[in-house]
């Protein structure tokens, strides 16, 4: 971190507190507060054609993130679809009765299994893939493209600087997690 000045901000000390409006709300200022109400926002109004296409939010976020993979493991598919792991393998269980995913052992470890998107789950996503992708296009038309782009490169690198965790049993919060 840098002061305007150039010079780094000490790790150990405190940030300097920025002196808020007197009609602003902390979490209109608040990062993880922002994002949280964005996604899920943008998500809430994609998510009525997604279940007008007869899924469930978690089953699109599981053929969706399929999309474009040779597989992912189960933990890694939580992480993905934002899904707690034994909820997700109920929902897996359906999707493969269902014939829109795969699941099979890796044979490096036997407790593992690897989800890999079907024929028929591709075929019920394409249309649900455009759709996705002209939403997106609608919501960062405001910004025009070069901050459109910027934004999601922005996101990207945010997400890799703090990298994914398993979700817990106890309700994890993202926007005020326990103190």
């Amino acid at each position: 971190m840098q002061q305007e000045t150039g010079k780094p901000i000490p790790v150990d000390r405190p940030a300097p507190e920025r002196a808020a409006a007197p009609d602003e709300r902390f979490v209109d200022t608040y990062l993880a507060f922002l994002l949280a109400q964005a996604s899920s926002r943008i998500s809430h109004e994609f998510h009525r054609e997604v279940n007008d296409a007869g899924l469930s939010v978690t089953e699109w976020r599981v053929l969706a993130s399929l999309e474009g993979s040779e597989g992912e493991s189960v933990g890694v598919l939580s992480q993905l679809t934002l899904t707690k792991q034994p909820t997700l393998s109920k929902v897996l269980q359906r999707m493969e009765a269902e014939g829109l995913v795969s699941r099979a052992r890796v044979r490096a470890d036997r407790r593992q299994t690897v989800v890999q998107i079907t024929p028929k789950g591709h075929r019920l996503t394409d249309a649900l893939r455009e759709r996705a992708s002209r939403h997106q296009e609608a919501v960062l038309e405001p910004f025009g493209r070069r901050k459109g782009e910027l934004l999601l490169r922005m996101l990207r690198q945010l997400l890799a600087l703090h990298p994914a965790q398993a979700l817990s049993d106890a309700g994890d919060d993202p926007v005020f997690p326990p103190a």
